[in-house]
């Protein structure tokens, strides 16, 4: 198969404000694997050339030979002759072996790859299964219609409103639009109410997708930064009044990537200042359902007293990343302008998934319960690995959602993360999450996605790379962890 070429304008704007305080070529060839690391850069693509990437960069012919040169060298980039250089992945000379004969719960062995760049579950398989069981019996009586619909059926819409109102806040089928998961829905909202140039206010550090879909539409990002203990309202206060954006995103529910969830105070007094300033604000409740130490919050928009909240949210996290549903709750009036907008680009989500979804939520008290088991266990089991192995690491412990926001003692999140694939595990950088190049450079989001086997693996890779960059020792002797296995 042919490789597929890599335009310099686009890897421009993916790769950002790449340059730091360190030689250029080597802050290039770092921004360039990370990109292809987390597949920003697809495999098999063949990378611009050296003088015209320089040109779009701004730098000598020279940098980006060297750059290109290291990628070479690490394995990232492979070139054949007569042929411009392609990305790939570093191969190993031998496959990775664990030493404990533990297997995932799939009944196979232990990926030699461990996986922590994305924060997902695996499918709860028999629940899923059952699903699609239902969806195809339920086929048949839609089979007789074309099967296009912007808006979703009007079972799963109705579905949606329910669960809605059931959670204190009354919505009817009418205000809800069925999306292809939550970035679906997103590029939606951005696609319609948002033109270059307007400004986007967003905590930070926040979803790497989401800074990535308003870039794409000219958006002038304004970012409010999360301390230690979440939120800062009076920074989000003086943001809204000072910079009056088009739009606001706000990941109040156990925030991606730090994990901090939003004080009803907090959400009442960040919505009156949106409201204030004109601002539309997007709710983006991905991982709301994911609570591992109290009640799932209530909506963020039962805070709205005008009517103005945008929430969206997916299945995505709650039950499996394969089943692409996701739902844009909104005002009547903007789901009529996402229709509209819609036809342009799809004509709807797929019939069988919708009804598969239908189903879901009709049992979703009990898939939720044994979610929460799995992840409280897989939480526990991380944090247990990481204050055995990586005690340095400072972080706060999430109370719900799938991952937690570490803080490394160095600057060395990027680097960490190019080198760690060598070891077996795939990590994101904090970089990613941020608005510029070079920042959080000392954060990691460390997800507990995996099953128990291999995420303390996985720990226990990542410190051998983290080692291995930093030159950094275990100190010894330990006393027994603090949290123990099985909690």
């Amino acid at each position: 198969m042919r490789a597929r070429g890599l335009n310099t304008v686009t890897l421009r704007g993916v790769l950002g404000q790449w340059a730091a305080a360190g030689p250029a070529y080597r802050d290039l060839a770092g921004a360039l694997r990370q990109l292809i690391l987390d597949g920003r850069v697809p495999l098999e693509t063949r990378l611009p050339g050296e003088r015209e990437l320089a040109a779009a960069l701004g730098v000598s012919r020279t940098t980006v030979t060297a750059a290109y040169a290291a990628l070479r060298d690490e394995g990232f980039v492979v070139t054949r002759h007569g042929t411009r250089g392609t990305t790939a992945l570093p191969v190993r000379t031998a496959a990775l072996t664990l030493p404990f004969g533990a297997a995932p719960t799939s009944g196979g062995p232990l990926d030699p790859l461990l996986d922590l760049a994305y924060a997902t579950l695996p499918a709860p398989g028999g629940v899923l299964h059952q699903a699609y069981m239902a969806a195809l019996q339920a086929l048949p009586a839609h089979l007789p219609t074309h099967g296009y619909d912007p808006l979703g059926l009007p079972a799963l819409r109705a579905a949606l409103a329910r669960r809605y109102t059931a959670r204190g806040l009354a919505t009817d089928a009418e205000q809800i639009m069925v999306t292809f998961g939550a970035q679906h829905a997103l590029g939606l909202l951005v696609q319609v109410l948002i033109s270059p140039g307007d400004r986007v206010l967003v905590d930070h550090p926040t979803y790497l997708y989401a800074l990535d879909a308003f870039r794409r539409v000219g958006g002038r990002l304004v970012p409010v930064a999360l301390d230690e203990g979440g939120w800062d309202v009076e920074a989000l206060r003086a943001a809204l009044r000072q910079t009056s954006p088009r739009l606001a995103y706000l990941i109040p529910d156990f925030h991606n990537p730090t994990g901090h969830c939003m004080s009803p105070e907090q959400r009442r007094a960040t919505l009156r200042a949106a409201h204030e300033s004109r601002t539309t604000v997007i709710v983006d409740e991905t991982s709301a359902d994911l609570a591992l130490d109290g009640p799932i919050p209530p909506p963020a928009a039962l805070h709205d007293r005008w009517g103005e909240v945008v929430s969206i949210s997916t299945l995505s996290k709650s039950v499996w990343g394969g089943l692409r549903i996701g739902w844009i709750r909104a005002p009547r009036p903007l789901i009529a302008r996402l229709a509209g907008a819609r036809s342009a680009l799809d004509l709807g989500t797929p019939v069988l998934e919708q009804l598969a979804a239908a189903h879901l939520l009709a049992e979703e008290a009990p898939i939720l319960a044994a979610r929460h088991d799995l992840l409280r266990r897989q939480r526990a089991a991380l944090l247990e690995e990481l204050a055995g192995q990586l005690p340095d690491w400072r972080y706060h412990v999430p109370e719900g959602g799938l991952s937690l926001w570490a803080t490394l003692p160095r600057p060395v999140s990027s680097v960490l993360a190019g080198a760690s694939e060598r070891y077996g595990v795939r990590v994101l950088a904090g970089a990613h999450f941020g608005t510029e190049g070079g920042l959080f450079e000392r954060q990691m989001r460390v997800p507990f996605t995996l099953p128990e086997p291999a995420l303390r693996e996985a720990v226990a890779r990542l410190a051998r790379a983290y080692r291995a960059v930093t030159g950094w020792t275990l100190p010894t002797p330990m006393g027994p962890p603090p949290y123990p296995r099985g909690v």
